[in-house]
């Protein structure tokens, strides 16, 4: 992990590295001020480790379309916050961000319009190259969310995208954050555990 902890460096990105996801949790509680607000992108490892509800209780201003009655109110807040919380599909050994995203909240919100921008990854998402990345998305990542979201794309079925045409396609925004952006500090937190999808 130290190559791609140098490789996120020498690309202008913040990059720490925890043994499990409870260090990382209290490194970043400890980085929210409790009077900042906070946007949350969709991310199984955000969800799994419990953030939201502690930003929630202790009065953070926090919004995250997955847990509001209102999924487009919560989707417009959350552009508009100080700090941004999310995960990353993959991230490649020569330190770039890689991610494919079917509404593009995610991917916008970690290039531009945040003070910080906190990406939390886990061990399983670390791959050799871009290629390698759009590998694991492809039969990883899309399948197991779509699955997830009981929706009907080809790749629920087969396990790996067909570069499909249906109404459920999850993947049709992708980035590569090849350097940090001008505007917004991305601070990237790799934990040693399997994380998310």
């Amino acid at each position: 992990m130290d190559k791609v902890i140098m490789a996120l460096k020498k690309n202008g990105f913040e990059a720490n590295f925890f043994e499990n996801s409870e260090d990382a949790k209290i490194h970043l509680l400890k980085e929210i001020d409790k009077n900042e607000s906070v946007g949350i992108g969709g991310s199984m490892t955000v969800l799994d480790m419990g953030i939201y509800d502690v930003l929630v209780d202790r009065g953070n201003d926090t919004y995250w379309h997955w847990k509001a009655e209102d999924k487009k109110s919560a989707l417009e807040k959350a552009v508009n916050t100080e700090v941004y919380l999310t995960s990353s599909n993959a991230i490649t050994e020569e330190g770039k961000l890689v991610n494919k995203d079917g509404t593009g909240n995610r991917v916008a919100s970690m290039i531009y319009g945040h003070k910080r921008v906190y990406v939390i990854v886990g061990k399983n998402k670390v791959t050799k190259n871009v290629e390698e990345a759009f590998k694991r998305i492809e039969t990883v990542a899309a399948p197991l969310n779509a699955k997830r979201l009981n929706l009907t794309t080809p790749c629920v079925y087969t396990g790996v995208c067909s570069d499909c045409d249906s109404k459920d396609r999850i993947c049709k925004a992708e980035t590569i954050l090849s350097k940090n952006p001008n505007g917004t500090q991305i601070f990237v937190y790799i934990v040693n555990e399997d994380m998310g999808y």
